[in-house]
Order: C-alpha cells, then structure tokens, then sequence
C-alpha cells in the first residue's frame, strides 16, 4: 500500500483513526486503536452501538472535528474520508467560508472515565484535560497534531436548524483569535502552572467549582479551559445547568434587561419608550448578546438604564468590591508597597452577580465616576471579574441621553496614571495611619488614629482654640448720631453717622485690635473712648449742627461669582441653607445620579459650550437682553490640582430646568440645593451690578472735647445685573438688593444738617470665631489640603474619632485633640506641617499626570531620601522617624495643658488619661473628672479649682452600711456620679458600688436613696419551670429582670421598684423581643421627616442617646448634649448613617431581619459620645 494522506492521520477525526488499512495485523489494530482513543475529542467520540451514535449525532448537531452537519450524506470516498477542496456540495445547501480552529493539546489526552446518567440508562464519558506546557511537544507528536496546521474548509448550513440563515461564530467563546496563533496554528505556550483562561476568583478551576458546588453542569456549556464544544452557541450565553443547561446544536437565550420599547432603534444605543424599566428580548439582543454596563450606585444605573436600550444591561458595583484589608501585612513593602486587596464579605454576593452576568455579556462598558475614585473601582472591576469580552470606559459629567450616547460612542481605555494615583494614596494614607497611630495609643490613649489630611484638620482646628485661649477681650466705645437736611422743602430721612475723630485724634476701631490677642495695637494716634467719655460726647452733639465738609462719589462694579465647586457649594449650602458638608454631598449626590446636575466633586470652575448656551438663553428669558453680555464670561481654575474634572457644578442637560418645574419631582433638601446651583449657574452668565458710592464727613462742636468729626457712608445700585439672581449668602435676592442699598439725601460741601439725637455705644473684642464646616473647608482648599472628594469625609471623620464635637455650628476640639496635636507637632512635625501635607497632594497629582512614578516616591516617604536636597522627614523616612521617637516621647508631658496654680501656689493642669481627660493639682494630690465636651477656651484656672472643690465635697459620706459598718461615699466618675461602699483596696477586690438614677443628684443624694441604689439586684424568687433564681437589677443599658440567661428589659427604675414575681415571671415568659419593641418612651419628639413625614424622635439605647426616624438609629457625636439636638441636626445625622449603610451593601429601608453587614442601628463606637457605663 501506498503512503496515506497526511489528513488520514492520527487526530484528524474518529472515523480516519478508524479506517487505516483493510488487512491490518493484529498489532498494527491495537497500535491503531491506541491512536484512535489518544486522538478523540470527547465530543467526537461514536457510542458504541448504533443508537447512541444517533443519539450523539442529534446532540452534537454537527460532523465531528469538520464543522459539518451530522449525518450529512456523502458521495465517494473522498468525501467520506474528509473533504477536500474539489468536495461535491448536496443539492440545495450553501456553503459558507470558515477558518476552523487548530488542533489542541486538551483534545488529546484522556485523563479519566466517569459516569453520567441520562434518565435510566448509565453513560461513561472521557475526561480531557490541557496537557501542561512541558510535556506539550511530546504529547503532540505522539498523537500527530504537530504536523496539522489549521486549515480552510467549508461549512454547510443545516436545513433541520431553526435559523439556518444566522453565521456560526468564528470561534468559541474564550478562544483566542487567529493572529495570537504561532506560526503552527498552535495556541502560544502557556506558563508553567496556568491551567487555562476560564478562572474563577482565587484560582479554583470552572470545573472544580461547578462540581464543589454540587451543579449538574452539561457538558457542552464547559468553560473553554475543559474542551470547550465547538457547536453553534450565541454570542454572550454563559455557561447554564439544570433547566437551563444549553442543549447540543440549539441556541442559547441569553437574559436580556430591556429599558425601551423602540424597536426602530438599530445601532443607536439610545432610545426611549413608554415600556421602560420592563425585561423584553429583541432578536437583535438574542444574536448579539447583551452589553453589560457597570456603575457604582443603584440609583445612578437606573437612570442610565432609563436611556439605554434593550440590548444593555445595567447594574451597580455598590462602591468598591475590593479594599485593603484590616491588619499590617495588606501591603507588602517588601514588594514594591504592593496593596494585597479582598473583597469584603459584604460585596461578594454582588460580585458573584456581577461575574454572571459578566460571563453573558458581549461586551462590558465600566461607566463609573470620573475621578480617582471611580477610575480605580473601574480597574478593580476589571481585575476582579476578569472579562473575555472587550472591556471600555465610559467617561460623562453629567447623566443626561445625550450625555449617555457621547460616552457610549467615545470610550476609552482605563487610565492607569489615574489608578495608580489613587493606589499611592490608599497606601500613603496605609502607612501613615498603621505606622503613627500606635504610637497615639501608647503615648496617649488607646482607640486613637491618626490620618495624613485628618492630622493636618485637627490642628487647625486646635490652632484655632490656642488662639481663643490666648485671647483677652478689651472694650471701647463710639458714638453714633441721627441727622437730617432741613434745608429742602420736604425734608430728608434721618440717616446715620459715625464718631470718627474727636479733637484731631483718629477714633479706635474694630481693626485696630490684634486678632489674635485682642489687644490694641501699638498706635499713638488712635484715641480710646471709655464709657464715661463716650457719653459725655454723645450729650455734646445730640443737637449740635452738623457741616458737610467733604463729599466723594465713586463708581463700582461687582462682578458675578464663579460656577461652584465643591468646596464653594458646602461653604454656601452652609451659610444659606444651615447644611453640613455631609449633607450637602449626600445631596448633591442624589442630584447627580438622578440626572440633575453634574458630576459633583471637582475643583474647575469651567462650563461647557452647551453650559454657557444655557445659562445665556435662560437669563435671556427670565430677565431681558440687558442681563446678558455681549460676550460668553469665561471663568479660570485657581487650584493647581485641578485636573480630575471638565467642569463646573451646574444643572445638568442643554436646556436648564427651572426649580419651580421640578418641585413636584424633588425632595425638599434636594429642591434647596438645586435652586441654589441653578441661580448661581444662571448668575455667572449675566452682566455686572453698577452703582456708585458715596462717602462723606460731618464736623460738629463737641463742647470741652473739641471739634468731632463723623463718617457717612451711603450705596446706590443703578443696575442690579446678576444680583437679580443670585446674592451670596441671601435666599432672597430682592429683599438682599433693598438691604444692600444705603441711599443718602443729595449732599453738598459746606451743607449745615441738623442733629436729632447720639448714643454712646460701648463694644467688646471678640476672639476668633470657631471653625464651622463651611469655614474649615475653605481653610483646607486655601492651604492646598485635601481634594474636593475628601473634604466632607474628613470632616466626618475628626467627629466621629471624637477629636471635635459640635458646639451649634461651630467645630469644638477635645482635650485628647490638644494631646495628639502636641505629639505630632512635637516629634512628627512634617506630618502636620500644611505645606508638607500640600506638597503630598501636588505629588499625587503629579502621580495621576504621569510625571511621577508611585513606587519610588512611596519608597521615599516611607524609607528616606539620600539626595543632599532633602531634609527633615523627607530625608529621614517615616520608618526611621517612627522607630526613633518611641523613647524621646514623654507621654505625661504631651498630654498635660497647664492652667496655672491654685492658692497653694500648686500647679493646676488638665490632662488626658486612657479614659479621659481629667484635672490634677500638683502630682496627682486632687483629681476630678471632666467632660468630653468641655471647650477648652473656657477651661480657666478658677472653673478648674471649682470643679476640683465640687469633686472633694462628692466624695462624702451619706450612710453607713449596715452589714459591713463601712461609709457609703457618694462619688463622681468618668462614667457619671455613683455610690460605693467603703474604700478603694486592691488587695480586697473592688467594693461594692451602684450608678445614680437620672433623677438623683450628688448634692441632694439621701441616705435612704443610697440604701436603695445598693440593695440591687433584689432575689425575687425561683423560676416555677428552671428553677433559677429571678432577680431585677439596674445595668448599664436600664433596668431589667434575669433568671439565668434569660433577661427582658423594664420600663423604668419606677417599674424596677414596683415589679413582683408574678409579672417577673409573666416578662420572661413573653418572646424576646428587639430593642425596637422594648424601647421606653422618646426623649424628645422633633418633629416629623421632610420627605416620609415619619416620626424624628431622640431616644436613649444601649449605645447612649440617638435619634431616629423608625428605621434607620443614629447615635449622636461625642460630646454633643440631647438637648440641643434640633431636627436638622437629626436629620442631617440619620442621612449620614444611611449613606455609611449603603457604602457597606446594605439597604437602609430594608427591614432589619434583610440588611447584611454588620448588625444595629447606630454608628460606630467611635462616632458617638462616649457611652456611660455603670459604676
């Protein structure tokens, strides 16, 4: 015999293995039988008898290892034995051009045997695994395939299809494309240990999982990596099981989320319809499969779905799915300071989802934020779910359609310099945190933290009550008189002028006190009026005649203020409308991903061609041609960093809307708000407000003190131009327009006014003001600290690590504050220098450039630099700093504020302990607690030496005990007044003690009263059923019954008097219910939510004090009294726990027994006041 084919050898196919020579020896068959079952696909492989090839034949729907229709008749023996490119076609069937995959090394080797039952009858099938990359050549060659590259060949359309018009795809899903081929036709080697390209998370192989799992996966949906089935499969169907298991040579139906009902829409990603939000299939989704779009709300992707077609589907990541995780080791600074990230329990069910829909996705479209942020939730979405579709960015400001369709028609790649800044940050704000705040719990107290922009924020907050602290208020006194021209025939209005010189001296002003001590500065020339002088004066010119002796008036023009961004957006939010930055952003949130503005974290002050078009045409509307200049204004971003952002905060769209058409469609917060960037949007389009001012000086006889000369100023607006629209810091620009004005009568040089009457008016210096939200963001954003997506968080975070409390409006520091401000300053002083901290900001916008790469620079900070230029911590490193300092820290020095001496001439000082601060006299003689919220510039030495007296007179005596014969004192600790029996001594154990009653006093404590407190618990019989003894007693969260771990809540300490057996039984026999059920009455009714109109009540919980709407709990900050929580306060405070619950996965309105996460209604331990614990 001749020599065969090459295509007639091993691999090629079932039937050519099997047809090698009619009078073969018995040898030369088993060698043939050995090749035959090396080289079959477990597809390929003919059953036995001759209904199981039918049956086969059926489910395969296509020749075996040709791509052909099964059972397709044959005419010759050349088309039996594998067609060539003179085959003969059958009648009636079109032939279409395909390039087959090449042979694989998986098809090759069978690993095992395992059983599948399919209804009563038992089936063995071949298991075929990829061969290793080494033993790749020698299992090849021996089966053939190294000779076999691929080749063209023809495909006939199957007439039994139902479809035999639709193209089979090019290759399966996973495969990689032909010019990834080597010169063979081979895949490219894999590296040792890559099992393949279908992976699940943490490496667990598609089939291992299915199989772990307990899934009955077909065989024909295998991940590629098993021998993928190469039958015709739509494009963007994953693998399915059970029901929905693909069955061999049928389509998949992929799941599609239909927004519209437009079937007109054809390539157009948009369109719009009555049918939106509800599920269809088109057959164009059903050949094509779905785009996936992923975004980081729910709320931002059902407004995106609301524009989009059938053929996507949108859904949410809910934030980060990965983060670093808690402990030293998340990043390796061995390695490159490489982050070591996880996705936390709470986002791998999103993840999970996120993967399958991923897997059934044609292609995937990341449309989250445009910031650093949203760029790297972006990267670790790609990273995480690993895509075999095409992966874009899509990138808009704004959730608009038109918006939408710019984005989807112009996408992007991932920017790695935006993620690799925003990775150098998290291990930035990594190391400082891990590496400092140790040092805080052992120098200071435990459960401290320290922060790179938190840091720096404490001490301008502290900085700014050192200056209070140092300042000593001084008096002075002015004069002021009513005057009027009488000289006209109907007289003028009264109007106002000021003392301004008396007797050629230049009068003391507000100015000309030093700030920050509030003393006078040095000035020869400047007269202080005291009370009595002041007076004496005001009598001298109650009637006096006044002459005019100069007049001047001038034009101005007051330009209309920039677009806002976000730092001017939380300053105005909490001037105009009392927000706090938290609230602002949450907010301003809600408008954005709702399509109402635009992007809301960036710092350029720039509006679009669209924007200006806007702005121009609705001030054009609403105000005339004479509002709008002639050309388009154009405003220019001071901040160096701005870099992240396209534009401005301003109404979103092409054509604004106006606020009154939205107020049906707003929430109250979010309709304020938006007024407020609508007007000042418009506003920044419009023309300047003109006026003229008008300064003028009176002179009149003051009698012994000489000559007096008052001031008289006055303001006319001849055109209001913007402020018809906007006025800073007024919600009424009309009312602000009348206040503005000052309107003086026409007035001439050597004009004779009369006097109507003086005052003597006296004032006091003030120190400088606290800082408040709005005020310490504007401080950030000048110093260059901090980014517009940090500043509210920030501010979050000072509260609730209790550094500062709230005061009204003002932000209050802690002693522990003043502690840690004085251990930073002292030992780490680059770490909250301000331009330190804004030159890490500028290398971190350098980072996002591309200038500067993150492992060297982290390198720098962490290790040092060498270079002769650097100095301080710069050239030191933070490891170095840190490791040097532990034994140069006096922690007794850091945390003790002196305050001066008492009569002894002892020093008095304030100090922080490891549970709280607390005054000392001397080394320790006296001590008395003080509050967590005592400001610290009202902390003089004699409030110190009388809460030290009242702290000695607490611990008297009231009774005696009459088992022991020891004294009962009555005494004040960090956690509240209580009394205890006897003395303190460590070698008894400690003594016996009870907390006060909310209505009980240290002054007014009774003997009687102490007897009570410590005759609980009170032993009220043993339980009829277990037998445990049933006691009532007062805890830490109320009062409450027990028999053994059985315990149920009283209503009050008058139910724990009052309570006998019966019911103590009757309670413990009631299912236990929640907290919620066994809540005592509120504290305080606030009044009733603005959107759900529920019920704002302030109650008192196991945690301390919070409030509530009924479903969502939050406690209330350190130090902040429950007395003076308002509504908005409530408000503000349940909107900010919301938005925590939702960053952690969990639905906020979900009933309790549903949310996920961590479990309770309030904040953190750290976000709160201090709670109280029992003595």
């Amino acid at each position: 015999m001749g020599a065969r084919p090459r295509r007639h050898q091993a691999g090629h196919g079932i039937r050519a293995a099997g047809r090698r020579r009619a009078g073969a020896r018995p040898r030369d068959e088993r060698r043939d039988r050995c090749l035959r079952a090396r080289a079959r696909h477990r597809y390929d492989r003919a059953p036995r008898r001759a209904r199981r090839r039918r049956a086969h034949d059926r489910r395969a729907g296509e020749r075996p290892r040709h791509g052909l229709p099964a059972r397709e008749p044959w005419t010759g023996e050349r088309d039996r034995r594998g067609r060539g490119a003179d085959q003969r076609l059958p009648a009636g069937h079109e032939a279409a051009r395909r390039v087959l995959p090449a042979p694989q090394s998986h098809h090759v080797r069978r690993l095992a045997r395992y059983p599948r039952r399919r209804g009563r009858r038992e089936e063995w099938r071949d298991d075929h695994r990829a061969v290793r990359g080494r033993a790749e050549p020698r299992g090849l060659r021996r089966a053939g395939l190294h000779l076999r590259p691929a080749v063209a060949r023809t495909t006939l359309a199957d007439p039994r299809r139902r479809d035999p018009g639709r193209k089979r795809r090019a290759r399966p899903r996973g495969a990689q494309p032909d010019d990834d081929r080597r010169a063979d036709g081979l895949r490219p080697r894999r590296a040792p240990g890559e099992r393949g390209r279908a992976r699940v998370d943490g490496g667990a192989h598609a089939r291992t999982e299915a199989r772990r799992r307990g899934r009955a996966r077909h065989r024909f949906g295998r991940s590629p990596g098993l021998g993928y089935a190469r039958i015709a499969r739509t494009e963007g169907s994953g693998p399915r099981s059970g029901r929905n298991a693909v069955r061999p040579g049928a389509r998949a139906r992929p799941r599609i989320r239909s927004v519209s009902n437009s079937p007109e829409a054809g390539d157009n990603p948009l369109s719009s319809g009555a049918t939106r939000g509800r599920r269809r299939r088109t057959a164009d989704a059903a050949n094509g499969g779905t785009r996936l779009v992923i975004v980081e709300s729910p709320a931002k992707a059902r407004t995106i779905a609301g524009f989009l077609g059938p053929e996507y589907v949108v859904e949410s990541s809910i934030g980060h799915i990965r983060d670093l995780p808690q402990g030293n080791d998340a990043v390796d600074i061995e390695d490159g300071f490489k982050p070591r990230y996880e996705i936390p329990s709470d986002k791998k069910q999103q993840v999970s989802k996120l993967r399958k829909l991923t897997r059934e996705a044609s292609e995937l479209y990341l449309a989250t934020d445009e910031d650093r942020e949203g760029e790297a939730i972006a990267w670790h979405l790609a990273e995480v779910l690993k895509p075999n579709a095409p992966v874009r960015r899509m990138v808009f400001h704004e959730i608009t359609e038109r918006a939408i369709a710019e984005a989807l028609a112009n996408p992007r790649e991932i920017d790695e310099h935006l993620v690799s800044a925003q990775e150098a940050r998290r291990v930035l704000d990594r190391l400082y945190g891990y590496e400092v705040s140790p040092v805080l719990w052992r120098k200071v107290r435990p459960r401290l933290s320290a922060g790179r922009v938190q840091s720096a924020a404490i001490r301008l907050i502290v900085a700014r009550e050192r200056e209070r602290m140092r300042f000593v208020s001084a008096s002075y006194w002015d004069v002021r008189s009513q005057v009027r021209s009488e000289e006209t025939e109907a007289p003028s209005d009264p109007f106002g002028a000021r003392l301004a010189e008396l007797d050629g001296q230049r009068l003391a002003r507000g100015d000309d006190f030093d700030p920050e001590t509030g003393q006078l500065r040095v000035r020869a020339d400047v007269l202080t009026l005291d009370e009595e002088g002041a007076h004496s004066v005001a009598a001298a010119v109650a009637e006096a005649e006044y002459t005019v002796t100069e007049v001047n008036e001038r034009p101005y023009t007051q330009r209309p203020p920039a677009p806002f961004i976000t730092s001017s957006l939380q300053q105005e939010a909490g001037r105009k409308l009392g927000f706090t930055a938290q609230r602002t952003m949450r907010t301003a949130q809600s408008l954005y991903e709702n399509g109402y503005i635009t992007y809301m974290r960036t710092d350029s002050v720039n509006l679009s061609e669209q924007a200006i078009n806007a702005a121009r045409r609705q001030a054009r509307d609403l105000y005339g041609d004479a509002y709008v200049p002639a050309q388009p204004r154009r405003y220019r971003t001071r901040s160096r960093g701005a870099q992240e952002a396209h534009e401005a905060i301003r109404p979103a769209g092409d054509l604004f809307r106006t606020p009154d058409s939205l107020s049906g469609a707003l929430r109250p917060d979010e309709l304020r708000l938006y007024d407020l960037i609508w007007k000042r949007t418009v506003a920044s389009q419009m023309e300047n407000a003109r006026g003229r001012r008008t300064n003028a000086r009176l002179r009149a006889d003051a009698g012994d003190h000489g000559e007096a000369v008052f001031a008289v100023s006055g303001k006319v607006i001849d055109f209001p131009g913007f402020l018809r629209a906007y006025v800073e810091g007024s919600d009424d620009p009309d009312a602000a327009l009348d206040d503005q004005e000052r309107i003086l009568p026409p007035l001439t040089v050597g004009q004779i006014l009369r006097g109507l009457s003086a005052e003597a008016r006296g004032h006091e210096t003030r120190p400088p003001a606290r800082y408040t939200e709005a005020s310490l963001v504007r401080g950030l954003e000048e110093l260059g600290i901090g980014r517009p997506s940090t500043y509210a968080s920030i501010i979050q975070t000072v509260q609730d690590r209790g550094y500062v409390w709230k005061q009204g409006a003002a932000l209050t520091p802690t002693l522990t504050a003043f502690a840690v401000v004085a251990l930073l300053e002292q030992h780490f002083g680059d770490l909250v220098d301000y331009s330190f901290t804004a030159r890490m900001e500028e290398d971190l916008d350098r980072i996002a450039g591309g200038e500067v790469e993150r492992q060297p620079w982290l390198h720098r900070f962490y290790f040092g630099d060498p270079t002769p230029a650097a100095e301080g911590l710069a050239a030191e490193g933070l490891k170095q700093r840190i490791d040097s300092s532990w034994e140069a820290i006096d922690a007794r020095a850091i945390s003790t504020i002196p305050l001066g001496e008492d009569a002894d001439g002892r020093p008095v000082a304030a100090r922080v302990g490891r549970y709280g601060p607390y005054l000392e006299v001397g080394g320790g003689e006296q001590r008395a607690t003080l509050p967590e919220d005592q400001p610290p510039d009202e902390l003089t030495i004699e409030l110190a030496l009388e809460l030290l007296e009242q702290a000695s007179r607490g611990a008297r005596i009231v009774a005696t005990d009459e088992e022991s014969g020891k004294p009962i004192y009555v005494k004040s600790g960090p956690n509240g007044p209580y009394v205890q029996v006897g003395e303190n001594d460590d070698n008894k154990g400690k003594p016996k003690r009870a907390s006060l009653w909310p209505e009980m006093s240290i002054e007014t404590l009774t003997a009687d009263q102490a007897f009570e407190l410590l005759s609980y618990p009170r032993i009220l019989g043993a339980h009829p059923e277990s037998g445990e003894e049933i006691a009532v007693m007062d805890g830490r969260y109320g009062p409450f019954v027990r028999a053994g771990k059985e315990t149920r809540s009283l209503r009050d300490h008058e139910h724990l008097r009052t309570i006998e057996f019966d019911e103590a039984v009757r309670l413990l026999g009631e299912p236990k219910r929640g907290r919620r059920g066994q809540a005592a009455a509120p504290l305080a009714v606030l009044g009733q939510h603005p959107d759900s109109g529920a019920s704002i009540e302030l109650r008192s919980g196991r945690y301390g004090p919070y409030v509530t709407d009924g479903q969502v709990n939050a406690s209330l900050p350190r130090g902040q009294e429950p007395a003076a929580v308002t509504l908005d306060d409530a408000l503000a405070l349940i909107a900010a726990r919301e938005e925590r619950m939702r960053e952690q996965g969990q639905d906020p309105r979900a009933p309790r027994q549903q949310r996920r996460g961590r479990r309770g209604g309030g904040t953190r331990r750290g976000g709160g006041r201090p709670r109280r614990r029992s003595a």
